[in-house]
């Protein structure tokens, strides 16, 4: 525990991508009471990232005296500002072999068997489905037999319910795993990665005041009087500036925040992060304004190299399609963002293959790095002009945009279409009024 204490204090980030070739990474080891025969143990606690995921902390007990074993995980970044849902369609045995890390916030369910995981009644675990199986087995044979002795009819349906549970691992029929975690900590794996995975829904939506509670997360009962002097005209001039710690040493650190007005546009608020411990910049970009009344579907014509020029905002609501790389970047993904063409594609470039471990390591298998690395090969080509595809931003919330190089006259090669969004596109933004605008049953 000095080693991981000793970076903290140095603002170093302890958190180390997992990888074959770093000889001195190693798991702190503590001793600590083993909980089954009250005997001492081991504790071995590693620091580690998942990928496209965050870090996490994995702890591993074991007791050389009664040999009972017991690991679990334990997120290390922060709690998101949405919760998130993983809607899964098991249809076959690979599916089974997706990794899974279920944070303890999370709720598991299997609708088919009317099965359910309540929140914090399981430490966080990073797994497989097939994993998971087997620890809901594994919890629900424990006391069996003291149930047998009380209860002989209970113990017989918990026998039923339990095979039934063993039977979803034979993959006769197809069932549905849904992980639902306020705290926006838990992930399960798309093996097609960068492709958008048809058996894979992911959702985001906005907490209850209940889990903020739940989570530990105060909930603010009314809006703080706004400071004499801070009206909106003083803010357009003015870089606001307040205390924060960064995303990845975790060291005190400064966020700046400051109104800009985007020409045939909207007012956004553009906020940047920079660490002078460890260097890690981050900018991160909000609409000034409220949710549009219609959603925004945004069509670009890649047709010559200019085009990564074009100014570009993309809200943290918005998905980004390339139909012809069958590629779709979901809701959230990279978080909202004030750049250029080119510098977005870049930035899914790193997300997908350069900032990767699946790409390199232990995780890493060759088809899939082949797939991943010649994706990484189209977007170059894309941004090089190399390759004519259609770049279409889809934000249910209409608060993103694509600069037209013709304003004010129409761009022959970008077209923009205002639609009517859908009941489960208002549930995720957080519009669960039915009067509200742009609902559409």
């Amino acid at each position: 525990m000095s080693a991981i204490a000793e970076n903290k204090v140095r603002g170093e980030n302890p958190f180390t991508e997992l990888s074959a070739d770093n000889e001195n990474w190693q798991p702190t080891e503590v001793e600590s009471l083993c909980m089954n025969c009250y005997d001492n143990g081991t504790t071995r606690l590693l620091l580690t990232k998942i990928p496209f995921f965050k870090e996490i902390i994995i702890s591993s007990f074991n007791c050389d005296h009664c040999h009972w074993a017991n690991t679990e995980i334990q997120s290390a970044g922060r709690i998101q500002t949405q919760g998130i849902c993983y809607t899964l369609k098991v249809r076959s045995k690979q599916d089974l072999n997706r990794e899974v890390v279920k944070a303890d916030s999370a709720t598991t369910k299997i609708p088919e068997l009317d099965f359910e995981i309540p929140a914090f009644t399981q430490k966080g675990s990073l797994s497989t489905i097939e994993g998971l199986l087997d620890r809901a087995v594994s919890g629900l044979e424990q006391d069996q037999a003291a149930r047998r002795e009380a209860d002989p009819a209970v113990a017989d349906k918990i026998d039923e319910f339990i095979q039934k549970l063993k039977d979803l691992k034979d993959m006769e029929n197809e069932f549905t795993l849904v992980i639902e975690d306020p705290s926006g900590n838990s992930f399960v794996e798309n093996p097609v990665a960068p492709q958008k995975d048809e058996a894979l829904t992911v959702t985001r939506f906005t907490r209850s005041e209940q889990q903020d509670q739940k989570l530990g997360i105060k909930a603010e009962d009314e809006l703080e009087e706004e400071p004499a002097g801070n009206d909106l005209e003083s803010m357009r001039n003015e870089v606001l500036q307040f205390s924060t710690n960064c995303s990845e040493c975790n060291a005190p650190a400064a966020t700046n925040m400051k109104l800009v007005s985007i020409p045939h546009f909207k007012e956004v608020i553009i906020m940047a992060t920079n660490c002078d411990d460890c260097g890690h910049r981050t900018n991160e970009v909000k609409s000034g304004g409220a949710t549009e009344e219609l959603g925004t579907k945004i069509t670009l014509h890649i047709t010559d190299p200019s085009d990564m020029t074009r100014d570009l905002l993309k809200s943290e609501t918005c998905a980004v399609v390339i139909p012809e790389l069958e590629f779709e970047l979901g809701m959230a993904a990279l978080g909202g963002k004030f750049t250029t063409l080119e510098g977005l594609l870049k930035d899914i470039k790193d997300l997908t293959v350069s900032k990767n471990p699946f790409v390199s390591g232990d995780s890493s298998n060759s088809d899939r790095t082949e797939k991943l690395v010649a994706f990484g090969d189209k977007i170059d080509e894309i941004i090089a002009g190399k390759m004519d595809v259609q770049f279409i931003l889809d934000d249910p919330a209409g608060n993103s945009y694509l600069q037209n190089v013709y304003a004010p006259d129409p761009d022959p090669e970008l077209t923009v279409e205002k639609y009517t969004r859908t009941f489960e596109q208002n549930e995720d933004l957080g519009l669960n009024d039915m009067s509200t605008e742009g609902y559409n049953p």
